[in-house]
């Protein structure tokens, strides 16, 4: 076996994590409350059926996880990763849902006559 020609060069080592999702089970939410402990990051998620409702609305939330902050920062990080390249490939997201329905403002009509008669 011969010894490498630069003993102080390292090779590089590279780490692999493979996720067993077999168990997981998906689940819909459109509503995060994001709440906090001086050690931990709590994100309870829920379906809201009326979001854009006013006034109380009631909303269980159906999952919740607890995690500390240096993985939320890695969370925060990865979604806002995630998040660019999505706007890259497809547009901006807008999170006004006014802007976002793009009702198109109805134009005055001009008076007009009738169809064929020549004034």
């Amino acid at each position: 076996m011969s010894e490498p020609e630069n003993p102080t060069q390292q090779q590089q080592v590279t780490t692999e994590v493979v996720v067993d999702d077999s168990g997981t089970v998906p689940s819909y939410s459109n509503f995060c409350r994001v709440t906090a402990t001086p050690e931990e990051v709590i994100l309870d998620f829920g379906l809201n059926p009326q979001p854009f409702a006013q006034g109380r609305q009631d909303v269980k939330a159906n999952q919740r996880l607890v995690m500390n902050f240096y993985t939320a920062k890695r969370l925060l990080t990865a979604l806002g990763m995630t998040i660019q390249r999505h706007e890259g490939t497809f547009g901006g997201i807008e999170l006004d849902v006014r802007r976002r329905a793009n009702v198109p403002q109805q134009q005055p009509q001009q008076a007009q006559g009738p169809k064929g008669v020549v004034e």
